[in-house]
């Protein structure tokens, strides 16, 4: 006796949706800073709670003395498709900075001071981590007035609890 075969039938699952992003910031330089603020912000666009911890040389970007200051690492980067000896002569970071500013702007894209502005106002949180302030001898003081909070790890992942982590 033969038994009919059926075709499958799919049944499409309904789309998660995130609602929480933990961005993790750990590089000091414009090309390392950038995507998190532009994803951060993307995030908020969509309505998305955002927050952003700062570590390691990330801090640059909310030091009240480096944010405005921030450069394009041309040593050792192999997204500049440069050879180290030259990423390395004199003037290389200061051009490359230039362009990767101007490109920006022409896209509409805030420096980053402004940018971090625009975060907080939009609703982003912007955090500090606590052990490095600590390692690198800082204050609150040091940084710009948008970062809410100086944290523990722990603290960062008690906010960041069921959010899509980041590292940029």
């Amino acid at each position: 006796m033969a038994t009919a075969l059926t075709e499958p039938v799919f049944v499409e699952a309904p789309r998660a949706t995130i609602e929480k992003v933990a961005v993790i910031v750990s590089k000091g330089s414009l090309e390392g800073v950038y995507p998190a603020l532009i994803l951060a912000n993307g995030a908020r666009m969509e309505g998305i709670e955002a927050n952003v911890f700062f570590t390691f040389f990330g801090l640059d970007a909310i030091r009240k003395d480096r944010a405005g200051k921030l450069k394009v690492a041309t040593v050792g980067n192999p997204g500049m498709h440069l050879p180290t000896l030259l990423g390395a002569l004199p003037g290389m970071s200061a051009f490359a900075t230039r362009m990767m500013s101007r490109q920006m702007e022409k896209l509409d894209i805030p420096p980053v001071p402004e940018f971090l502005e625009l975060l907080a106002d939009s609703g982003a949180k912007l955090y500090a981590c606590q052990a490095t302030v600590e390692m690198f001898g800082l204050t609150e003081a040091d940084f710009v007035p948008h970062v809410e909070q100086v944290l523990t790890v722990g603290e960062f992942y008690d906010i960041a609890a069921g959010g899509e982590i980041i590292f940029t």
